[in-house]
């Protein structure tokens, strides 16, 4: 009820919000908030994260890639918004940045009005790997030195990935200044609609079942 009025929710957002477990994934994502950011900012941002994301929304195969996945979301960016949670603003995919004469890209890149700070969004499609915390230390240096302003909070950055191993983000988030948060996502394997209409339903498989047993 709480979430309802505080993020204003129609029935049907509502609706999608419990049977996705929302309040089971809201502040379950690793990260080092509490080293990296003052109270209350930390609790807040801890709020912020989910995990896992659920991207039931997307139509993707097994083998889907980093460009798939954010070309997926960006066509969804609507239903995207809604999963991340009340308060994201859209700024730009694939945000250029330029450092010492060498261009890099940001998958994503958000500003969150509660909390009034830049979000750097890195999206990968498979294992949490050390390594993509540094890089995502290194964007969100970047940010806090080229795109921030003087009135906004520490840029934060999420790394979503396929999957990982907690303890591995603990030990890699350990020793980074810059605030982190890792989660996974989560997508429903789907039937595509030219292989679904070609399978026999349940009905039609009972039924052989039944003519064989007579």
């Amino acid at each position: 009820m709480q979430k309802t009025i505080e993020n204003n929710w129609s029935r049907a957002v509502l609706t999608h919000q419990i049977e996705s477990g929302l309040h089971l994934r809201e502040g379950k994502a690793i990260d080092n908030f509490e080293a990296t950011l003052p109270k209350p900012e930390s609790d807040l941002a801890r709020q912020v994260l989910r995990d896992p994301y659920n991207f039931d929304f997307l139509a993707l195969t097994e083998r889907h890639n980093e460009r798939e996945l954010e070309d997926g979301l960006m066509d969804q960016l609507t239903k995207f918004l809604l999963e991340l949670g009340a308060g994201f603003a859209f700024v730009g995919r694939q945000y250029k940045l330029n450092v010492d004469g060498d261009e890099y890209s940001i998958d994503l890149l958000f500003y969150h009005l509660k909390l009034h700070c830049y979000v750097v969004i890195e999206l990968k499609v498979d294992k949490f790997k050390p390594e993509y915390a540094g890089k995502l230390n290194f964007y969100i240096s970047a940010v806090d030195s080229q795109v921030r302003s003087q009135p906004d909070g520490p840029t934060l950055g999420i790394l979503i990935c396929k999957s990982k191993s907690d303890i591995k983000v603990e030990y890699s988030l350990r020793d980074i200044t810059k605030p982190i948060g890792v989660s996974e996502y989560q997508i429903t394997e789907t039937l595509p609609d030219n292989l679904r209409s070609s399978l026999p339903t349940i009905e039609q498989i009972e039924a052989e079942f039944g003519d064989a047993e007579d």
